[in-house]
């Protein structure tokens, strides 16, 4: 019996003395740097910018980099085709401005001409409403490919890691989004 009480006690003792473990060792990092995006052939590289959404209503920034080596030119609205889940193009009205959609100031203003330098960037955005006006089959994107001006080629917008899955522009059964114009 003294025994085990002894041995208990050693092992009591022995458990007291052990250190507790330390905080993981941090996990190698890589040694390679980030990829940058390439720059298409048009010299601007577009992206998405801020998402917001509120009681049905969706809007979404888009961003125009100058990643080229001239300056670019800008007058008007991006050129925009909304894309299904196989990147097939959904039958979508596109309109310059969100009259009859919502009452947004910044749709309104009127284009100007811009010229975005090496680096630079130009902002337009998107709005829709997810509305049902009929029960039928309802429209819904998962990206969008712009032609940043007329006559410029189509071009993916880049989709970032807030959207895994895509947009979801969910149109509801209006078929109809709203651009602003290119703005700095």
């Amino acid at each position: 019996m003294e025994r085990r009480l002894l041995l208990a006690c050693l092992a009591l003792v022995l458990a007291a003395c052990t250190p507790e473990p330390g905080p993981p060792p941090p996990s190698p990092t890589s040694s390679e740097p980030p990829v940058e995006p390439t720059c298409p052939d048009s010299g601007v590289r577009a992206s998405v910018g801020l998402e917001e959404a509120a009681m049905g209503l969706r809007v979404i920034g888009l961003e125009l980099t100058n990643c080229g080596d001239a300056p670019y030119h800008l007058d008007g609205y991006p050129s925009l085709r909304v894309l299904g889940p196989e990147g097939e193009q959904l039958d979508v009205r596109v309109q310059h401005g969100a009259e009859g959609i919502a009452t947004i100031e910044s749709f309104e203003v009127v284009p100007e001409p811009l010229t975005l330098e090496t680096g630079e960037v130009a902002g337009a955005s998107i709005v829709w409403r997810n509305t049902d006006t009929s029960g039928g089959a309802q429209a819904v994107g998962h990206t969008v490919s712009i032609a940043p001006a007329r006559g410029e080629s189509w071009q993916p917008v880049e989709l970032d890691d807030r959207f895994p899955n895509g947009l979801h522009i969910d149109l509801g059964t209006t078929g109809t989004l709203g651009v602003s114009a290119w703005h700095r």
